[in-house]
């Protein structure tokens, strides 16, 4: 695993390119986290949806951008260009976002689930890209930590703007939906307007195809340590709707749900910028470590439930978890592998984590109808258990090879 040396004493500036990316997903993320801090509850109590189906559909939907990240990815590397890709993405997002408002059964919701995520998949990994395109490699986990950070100041002022409007509209979700396309046309303007092409130099599709099996073993030992730890921790992390749904299961009133998503993104948001500094400075490895810590409180905590008050406790120690663990992961990834080969890096590190995000999701509605909600959260604890004990192996294995 690359990148665990400590940082130069001076480290270069972040371009302006990067922040105008931040400014992207926070637009996007305040639209989709209207929409998601109150669609879970909007399928159970409006759509007569189980949680078994909220799982199959989360999972199905996060699975489907996951997956198509591998191919927008590898589209980048060959053609040599990101932006255009990622406009696509956004756009597509941006252009679905009317179906919420419009669904009429819990069809319309999966396909609108469905189509958002396609557009989420086709932006993702280019976008991933092209920060590590744009950063300088001395400043790239402040870079892809001050986007996480942006994306999630905007997964917790939607949620803050759909309490507010839910109370303006007499917990209306249908019109909430509605304003929630606005900040998404937002987006794709600033994208569209104040981002660059990075240059991409294209010596991939020389060197050996990119999908086939001599291009993936180009990506390296390293990148699928990296990949198979972020898979195994996503099995433990599934979707943030269940956190919802633990909420109003201990008797959260409906019109404050989107308060669970501000609280886990609040904390996210705070942690996410100062955590890729010191991997820069300290190296991934004890950041990871210390997030797979805070999940397992997150889960104990859950998993209790008790009241409103231990759930929230629960819900700050996952956003903690995400924080320590996503931007840092990205950069691993960034770290392990050449320019030539960073979208399909991206698009596959993804793939892993987006068939595992439907595994979970599934997994998590259905141990939690038939066992209830402590299950769930008890199964994610040892999940995360594995992913400490995979990784404590890989840094052995690596220290025996170095001597």
């Amino acid at each position: 695993m690359a990148a665990e040396t400590s940082a130069p004493a001076k480290r270069p500036p972040l371009p302006p390119d990067i922040l105008a990316l931040g400014f992207v997903s926070l637009f996007m993320d305040i639209s989709s986290e209207m929409i998601h801090s109150l669609l879970p509850v909007f399928m159970v109590s409006v759509l007569g949806a189980s949680a078994t189906a909220v799982g199959l559909i989360e999972g199905i939907a996060e699975a489907t951008a996951q997956i198509v990240k591998i191919f927008s990815g590898t589209v980048s590397d060959w053609i040599g260009r990101r932006k255009l890709l990622a406009i696509l993405g956004y756009g597509l997002a941006a252009a679905t976002k009317p179906l919420f408002p419009l669904a009429a059964s819990l069809g319309w919701v999966l396909a609108a689930r469905f189509i958002d995520r396609i557009g989420k998949g086709i932006r993702g990994a280019p976008r991933d890209a092209m920060i590590g395109d744009l950063a300088p490699p001395e400043s790239r986990g402040a870079a892809y930590g001050l986007r996480q950070a942006m994306d999630t100041v905007g997964a917790f002022a939607g949620p803050l703007l759909a309490l507010w409007l839910m109370a303006q509209f007499a917990d209306d979700m249908r019109k909430v939906f509605w304003v929630a396309v606005i900040p998404a046309l937002v987006s794709v303007a600033v994208l569209v307007s104040a981002v660059k092409e990075p240059r991409v130099v294209r010596r991939a599709a020389a060197a050996a195809p990119l999908l086939s099996l001599a291009g993936l073993k180009r990506l390296g030992p390293a990148f699928w340590v990296v990949t198979v730890i972020g898979a195994v921790l996503t099995l433990a992390r599934f979707s943030e709707a269940f956190l919802v749904l633990r909420a109003r299961d201990v008797g959260l009133d409906i019109g404050l749900v989107p308060l669970v998503l501000v609280v886990m993104n609040v904390a996210y948001a705070a942690c996410a910028y100062p955590a890729g500094r010191l991997s820069d400075e300290h190296g991934r490895g004890p950041l990871l470590v210390l997030g797979c810590v805070a999940l397992v409180v997150a889960d104990a905590l859950l998993a209790q439930g008790g009241n409103i008050w231990v759930v929230m406790a629960g819900v700050v120690f996952w956003g903690l978890h995400m924080a320590l663990t996503q931007g840092i992961l990205a950069t691993m990834v960034a770290d392990a592998v050449p320019e030539d080969r960073r979208g399909t890096a991206f698009g596959v590190f993804n793939l892993a984590s987006g068939i595992a995000m439907l595994l979970a999701s599934v997994v998590a509605g259905e141990l939690w109808d038939r066992l209830g909600a402590p299950a769930t959260f008890i199964a994610g604890a040892a999940f995360t258990a594995i992913t400490l004990v995979l990784y404590g192996v890989s840094r052995a294995a690596r220290g025996k090879a170095a001597n």
